[in-house]
């Protein structure tokens, strides 16, 4: 008995995880253990969720306080009109084209080491537009700084689900949610006053600290992690980045006038509209003959066999879709028709980003203990609610037509966003997350660009605020219903 303990001893020793957590040993076969798979105790989680707050933050706070600075760089620059908009094109072009592929390289080399390298790149392409001498400097800069976006926001998403055991992944992705509209509600104010202090370049200049301090904390903290042992898919990478790409451009270039372009052949803007939609059209219809010929696929088939994960992918082009119109008619309307002045008009939008900050932990802890499916469809109804309310609501006072329903629209949101987000993650295997965050960004990515298309399209009418709201709210229940018939990952039987 003596010498069967003194064994035991020795080979603990050796190898002391052997009995560290036993989770998965026994009768029952239980959820992977945290070791088994890179995680960390709850201080490097919390290191870990902390870079990927900060990682994230870049991206968003330059989305939002960029429009600020614009006036003062297309001064100080000498650009026009056209240029200015490609400063802001050229981002988001390369994001849409590109989200894809950084969630699909996070899984082949490793969702830390992806992360790390895409801070990296951004730091790096903030710094050239902060020394940008010319707007084509500045527009090259911005289509790197896209890229490297990409990467980032797929990869900070999938760390998190790698990071997290699945009973805690809502509440800490409800805090990267709350982070997340926090920096994007403060952008604005903080890309005016530093552009008021210290010029527009300091608006780039406040990356690169940030980028530097996300990687340290991802070398101390981040779990190991190797990636998936399968090759990247380059040539179906290029053909999706072209469809996608041309897609984009196309959705950017719609609106009154384009829509009048499109339908006059002779009109050379609207045919070369038309071609570059077609052309992504049917590069897409390539990719997925590619991807079923492809020994090492980019986009597996099961994940379009996976019911769930299609469902939730569905609802949120929808939802994203519906608030992207929105987004796009309410300016008009706090400027145009109610003539306030710019900043006020931004203070209006608070109310939508505030609870999302505020409330996102919460309702993330709370999807964690009652299931997510409730969330995900209330969320969009609520969505739907609020936009109607700010259609009939248009020519009341500015509290009861458009800060009363944009705060409910807030909530819909806190309540939707993080049990949105870790269902997809959760309604997939953990090779596979990297893949599903980037294509669930690049969905909503799309999505925003169709519903400005969407709304560009109706604007010109007479009541085109309130038509494209009436809109806004069809496509939001669309994602509720969808939602709401899509299985859960436990139901899936293509899924985890």
């Amino acid at each position: 008995m003596t010498n069967r303990i003194d064994q035991a001893k020795q080979a603990i020793s050796r190898d002391p995880q052997r009995s560290a957590e036993p989770c998965n040993h026994g009768l029952v076969n239980a959820e992977p253990c945290p070791q088994e798979l890179g995680r960390k105790g709850p201080s490097r989680r919390g290191m870990v969720l902390t870079a990927c707050v900060l990682a994230s933050s870049m991206a968003f706070i330059d989305a939002t306080a960029l429009p600020v600075v614009l006036p003062r760089l297309r001064s100080e620059l000498g650009v026009d009109l056209v240029a200015v908009q490609w400063v802001l094109n050229g981002y988001v072009l390369a994001l849409a084209s590109l989200t894809l592929i950084g969630g699909a390289l996070a899984d082949v080399y490793g969702k830390a080491r992806m992360l790390a390298l895409g801070c990296l790149l951004f730091g790096l392409a903030s710094a050239a537009c902060a020394m940008a001498p010319s707007s084509v400097w500045l527009i090259a800069a911005r289509v790197m700084q896209g890229a490297s976006a990409a990467i980032v926001t797929p990869a900070s998403l999938a760390l998190i689900g790698a990071t997290y055991p699945h009973a805690e992944r809502n509440r800490a992705i409800g805090i990267w949610a709350a982070a997340s509209a926090l920096t994007t509600a403060g952008g604005p104010v903080l890309g005016g006053w530093l552009t008021e202090t210290f010029g527009w370049p300091s608006v780039f200049w406040i990356n690169p600290p940030i980028a530097v301090v996300t990687v340290g904390l991802l070398l101390i903290s981040a779990p190991k992690d190797g990636g998936i042992q399968r090759r990247f898919d380059v040539i179906g990478s290029v053909i999706l980045a072209s469809a996608l790409g041309a897609l984009a451009w196309a959705l950017s270039q719609i609106g009154p006038h384009d829509v009048q372009a499109v339908a006059d052949a002779s009109n050379h803007s609207g045919t070369a509209l038309t071609i570059v939609a077609g052309l992504g059209i049917l590069s897409l219809v390539i990719y997925a003959f590619w991807e079923q010929k492809s020994k090492h696929p980019m986009t597996p088939p099961r994940l379009v066999k996976n019911r769930a994960f299609l469902g939730l992918n569905v609802a949120t082009l929808m939802i994203y879709g519906a608030v992207s119109i929105m987004f796009f008619l309410l300016p008009f309307d706090l400027l145009d028709r109610r003539e306030l002045p710019a900043t006020d008009a931004g203070l209006a939008f608070l109310p939508f980003a505030l609870p999302i900050g505020l409330l996102s932990g919460v309702f993330g802890g709370l999807a964690d203990r009652f299931g997510a499916r409730t969330m995900i469809v209330a969320g969009p109804a609520g969505a739907a609610l609020a936009y109607v309310w700010m259609a009939l609501g248009q020519k009341e006072p500015l509290i009861l037509g458009v800060i009363a329903p944009m705060t409910l629209l807030g909530l819909s949101f806190a309540v939707l966003v993080a049990p949105l987000t870790a269902s997809v993650l959760s309604s997939v295997d953990q090779a596979d997350e990297g893949l599903a965050s980037g294509i669930n960004n690049a969905a909503s990515r799309i999505a925003q660009l169709a519903g400005v298309a969407l709304a560009a399209g109706v604007a010109s009418f007479e009541s085109g605020y309130a038509v494209g709201l009436a809109l806004a709210a069809v496509t939001s229940i669309l994602g509720a219903l969808i939602a709401a018939i899509s299985p859960t990952a436990a139901e899936n039987s293509g899924g985890v």
